[in-house]
């Protein structure tokens, strides 16, 4: 039984698609979940003049956003939710996020990657699960599996 589910949430189909699947295991179980919101920053992309205050407050505000969307979709399920915003890695913020809230299950979405980035460098899913401590449900979509 999980009682404590951090879903992590990007907007984006896959993290969309684990946004469902999470709520549904919520739902199922009457576990308390924790939104964790997160952005990979613009920012560190940015040429130091092309930083401006209306830069870092379009992206903040657009990430906020995500977040008030995911968990007011949550709360009209009646999930119980809290929820936070982070910019940078998702694969620093996960397994740090998990521990500090003490989850014992965090239910992501999967993007393909193709066979050149497969190639170039480390798994992120390896380097996940080699830092947390819990259960992790891998939201994929059927068709691509």
């Amino acid at each position: 039984m999980y009682n404590k589910i951090l879903l992590c949430y990007d907007a984006t189909e896959e993290g969309r698609r684990a946004l469902r699947q999470g709520a549904d295991i919520a739902a199922a179980m009457n576990a308390d979940t924790f939104l964790l919101a997160i952005c990979r920053s613009m920012l560190s992309t940015a040429v130091p003049e092309g930083v401006t205050p209306e830069l870092i407050g379009c992206q903040e505000s657009t990430a906020r956003a995500l977040l008030e969307e995911g968990v007011k979709w949550l709360n009209e399920r009646g999930i119980r939710c809290e929820g936070a915003l982070v910019f940078g890695n998702p694969f620093d913020h996960i397994p740090q996020t998990a521990q500090r809230i003490g989850a014992d299950l965090i239910v992501l979405g999967y993007r393909p990657r193709s066979v050149f980035a497969r190639w170039w460098s480390q798994s992120d899913e390896e380097i996940l699960l080699a830092r947390v401590k819990c259960s992790v449900l891998v939201a994929m979509d059927s068709a691509a599996a």
